[in-house]
């Protein structure tokens, strides 16, 4: 049995900001929010550092371009499943090892202030 070594590199976006229609009310879903996203995807950038060559890591306005489409995309009742579907977006590259994603959604239906509210899901391999 080998043990796999897990990267000890990262690519980090965040602050990654869209409009979505997310929500379990109506009224959410018909006037849409902003929501955040933040990203930290673990892989070896090692050849990249290497080769110098963007087609060797992950290329992170890409990768922004798909969360993008996401957050606009279909809504969803909560942003745990927003997260996932980004998780699962991040890891479409076969070089990422894990993913970190958060979703903060800062217009959140609560009656109260507040700062933010936040999701975060971690998936690996």
């Amino acid at each position: 049995m080998t043990d796999r070594i897990v990267p000890a590199d990262r690519i980090v976006l965040t602050g990654l900001r869209a409009r979505g229609r997310h929500g379990v009310y109506d009224f959410e879903r018909a006037q849409g929010q902003d929501f955040v996203i933040d990203v930290a995807l673990d892989l070896d950038l090692g050849p990249a550092a290497r080769s110098d060559d963007v087609t060797d890591t992950v290329h992170y306005g890409e990768l922004a371009e798909e969360l993008v489409s996401i957050v606009t995309g279909d809504p969803v009742n909560l942003i745990e499943t927003l997260a996932d579907r980004l998780a699962a977006a991040c890891l479409a590259d076969q070089r990422v090892a894990a993913a970190t994603v958060t979703v903060h959604k800062p217009q959140a239906p609560i009656p109260h202030e507040f700062a933010d509210v936040a999701v975060t899901m971690t998936r690996r391999r």
